[in-house]
């Protein structure tokens, strides 16, 4: 198998996927700027979905792809690819059987990277969280984005990106930690979509897809960690992510979405209280948490 296809992936559109009104924009305006030859990028916090949206609109452009992470420890080499392993040659001359002749040659050899492979072979690359790769290592990305054209350390001539080449990045907001500042002269060669957080109609479809809970009891879960979301006094924004890990929980252990049950409160209390650091500011979550549960118990969720 050639060592391009090793390399890729071949992503189809899944039955599965949720589509919204919501997703559906988001999905057609990322086509249509990649279609006029731009980079998209995907920028929003962690679980609003932006790696699953990304391979979704990978997928509607029928190209194999190919997908790199990010990276702080990324250097050029793994941008660009470039010398590995050894080729070792050895030839022994005995054909005079009082004289041996022996010669020995290494040599190495060159390894496109991924970013290559997509460049030359019109795929469409998928850069997963890029702004955790320094922005130095980033740099190869911009002759590639605006002039279309590699230069390979290994070759004294330029690599002609395939006209078929598309972008799409995804990226989290500057102050997570982990997360480094893109150059200017990147962001001005794509076009950022921002994603926050979802609309309740698509959180609530996604949460009932990827759980198996049914489309109502997913949507009072839901309707709750908007509440949370909203909350001031918590000092985290719980996702779609949080709302998914509730209605698995529940759906594993066949329980209705009962906010009055002491256990599914714990599991609520659990999962939102995961990320956050400090005893003072889980205490005061604690409090805040409670506060809410009991009032949606009460009142209900619609």
């Amino acid at each position: 198998m050639r060592l391009e296809k090793l390399m890729t992936l071949e992503p189809r559109p899944s039955q599965h996927f949720v589509e919204t009104t919501f997703i559906r924009d988001v999905v057609e305006r990322a086509l249509s700027y990649l279609r006029c030859g731009f980079a998209v990028n995907l920028s929003g916090p962690s679980g609003v979905g932006k790696t699953t949206l990304a391979l979704h609109i990978a997928a509607r452009l029928f190209r194999p792809v190919v997908l790199i992470y990010g990276d702080e420890q990324f250097g050029s080499t793994d941008i660009m690819g470039g010398l590995s392993g050894y080729r070792y040659r050895r030839v022994v001359d005995n054909f005079i059987h009082s004289v041996t002749k022996t010669e020995e040659d290494f040599s190495r050899h060159w390894v496109d990277s991924r970013l290559v492979t997509a460049c030359k072979m019109g795929y469409t690359l998928v850069y997963d969280e890029f702004t955790r790769s320094r922005p130095e290592a980033n740099n190869v990305l911009l002759a590639a984005l605006e002039e279309r054209v590699l230069a390979l350390p290994n070759e004294t001539s330029y690599v002609k990106v395939d006209p078929r080449f598309s972008a799409i990045f995804t990226s989290n907001p500057e102050e997570y930690a982990g997360v480094y500042k893109s150059q200017d002269a990147l962001r001005d060669r794509m076009v950022t979509i921002y994603l926050d957080q979802y609309d309740e109609e698509t959180e609530s479809a996604i949460t009932a897809a990827k759980s198996g809970l049914p489309g109502k009891e997913a949507k009072k879960i839901v309707q709750l960690v908007r509440r949370i979301r909203e909350d001031d006094n918590i000092p985290v924004r719980p996702t779609a992510r949080a709302s998914i890990a509730i209605a698995k929980i529940l759906a594993a252990l066949n329980l209705k979405t009962d906010f009055s049950d002491p256990y599914i409160r714990a599991v609520v209390i659990d999962v939102i209280s995961s990320h956050i650091n400090g005893s003072e500011a889980r205490k005061s979550t604690l409090e805040s948490l409670k506060k809410i549960l009991a009032s949606t118990a009460i009142r209900g969720v619609s």
